[in-house]
């Protein structure tokens, strides 16, 4: 039986650079994917400059535009635009990006295998895991569970996690149907048309990808509100193609990513922003500490994966809080959070967050600190910083 210091189940984001970061460090890494590479992923495909900082490799040649504008729109009306000197995010494609990462991780010394289902995995009373998949099974010392919000490996090794679910639905345009200079450079935001979520038009390469997303009881909606979206920004809704819906798990707080030699990171973990829906970020930071706790772990500086767990909740825990809160008020006062937001001591502060100079909101200081203590106060009144089962109707106050 082949035997590895880690296996990585699942090459996304959090999967790939995790398995970078091991190998590099010398450790033998096995990265497996059920999926044929390259494939592509539903997702809005943004990078934000907070997530390139906690990226290991450079991934320019995967980016197809570069945000440096965000256009906020409420509800089909009222609408402001910030930014035009400084980058914001990058716009690549998951299909692109994916194969990017996991092409570095195998340079760097992973042993990546496509096209790979997991069945089965048990961990042995020696401290090991055994990974059981279509043509074969391996030993490790450690696992990541990199799998995504729907992969087995979090219910094959029993770890329990208390999730509540967004769905999104989204597809591409063509430059040929759109506006090529109206959306480049600019990501467009339209806010409280859906509950608990926002439509977007992104630019990329040759296209836009136009999405929708929100509360999980949103999806039997989402259809209707992307064709409202489509039609408010005059595109046809026969030139969307690539069509494609999925879930969107946000982790209560408290909930565990750790049992015995196996960790999870990114979607899998429950790592998304409730906010903005974006997993990026969270991906990329949820590797880099699972490395380090799996290093210390294989070189005796650590009994076990349980200051992953810390090291995480420490890392998220204050940024989750406030996109909670943040996400209750615009759900429930969405004018008035609206209204806040577009003032430009907050915008700085926004910026500052999407580029990562700022760690979270409630760093932000000087005057943009009284409209932010606003939108957490609207955010108590709305349900608090956890998040409820269901969200509570809009009041369109």
């Amino acid at each position: 039986m082949e035997r590895f210091d880690v296996v990585v189940v699942g090459a996304g984001p959090a999967g790939s650079t995790a398995a970078f970061r091991l190998a590099r460090s010398g450790a033998s890494v096995l990265l497996l994917d059920r999926a044929r590479f390259p494939r592509d992923k539903p997702c809005g495909g943004g990078v934000t400059l907070r997530a390139t900082r906690e990226l290991p490799v450079d991934v320019s040649p995967v980016v197809e535009d570069v945000v440096d504008r965000m256009e906020l729109r409420l509800n089909y009306g009222a609408r402001f635009e910030r930014g035009g000197t400084r980058p914001l995010v990058w716009m690549t494609q998951r299909r692109l990006l994916d194969a990017h990462l996991a092409a570095e991780a195998a340079r760097a010394g992973a042993t990546f295998r496509d096209g790979v289902r997991v069945t089965a995995l048990s961990e042995e009373g020696g401290g090991g895991v055994t990974v059981a998949f279509d043509g074969g099974r391996v030993e490790a010392r450690a696992l990541v569970g990199a799998d995504g919000a729907n992969g087995p490996v979090r219910r094959l090794v029993g770890i329990s996690a208390s999730y509540v679910h967004g769905v999104a639905y989204e597809g591409n345009v063509s430059y040929g149907h759109v506006d090529r200079e109206r959306y480049r450079g600019r990501a467009v935001v339209e806010l409280a048309g859906i509950a608990g979520g926002y439509g977007w038009i992104f630019p990329k390469g040759d296209h836009v990808n136009v999405g929708v997303g929100g509360w999980e009881r949103e999806g039997p909606r989402l259809r209707g509100h992307l064709a409202r979206l489509c039609a408010e920004h005059g595109i046809a809704l026969d030139q969307v193609s690539a069509l494609r819906g999925h879930r969107l798990p946000l982790r209560r707080i408290g909930s565990a990513p750790v049992a015995g030699r196996t960790l999870l990171v990114g979607d899998a973990a429950g790592l998304v922003d409730p906010l903005t829906g974006d997993g990026m970020y969270e991906a990329f930071l949820s590797s880099r500490l699972a490395a380090i706790s799996i290093l210390d772990l294989l070189e005796g500086r650590a009994p076990s994966l349980d200051p992953y767990a810390r090291s995480l909740a420490r890392a998220v825990g204050p940024q989750a809080a406030a996109s909670w809160g943040a996400k209750l008020a615009l759900d429930r006062f969405p004018r008035s959070t609206f209204a806040l937001a577009r003032g430009p001591f907050v915008w700085r502060a926004i910026e500052g967050l999407i580029r990562g100079e700022l760690g979270h909101l409630g760093e932000a200081r000087g005057a943009a600190r009284g409209p932010l203590r606003l939108v957490e106060t609207l955010g108590r009144l709305a349900g608090g910083s956890q998040p409820r089962e269901v969200a509570p109707a809009s009041s369109g106050n």
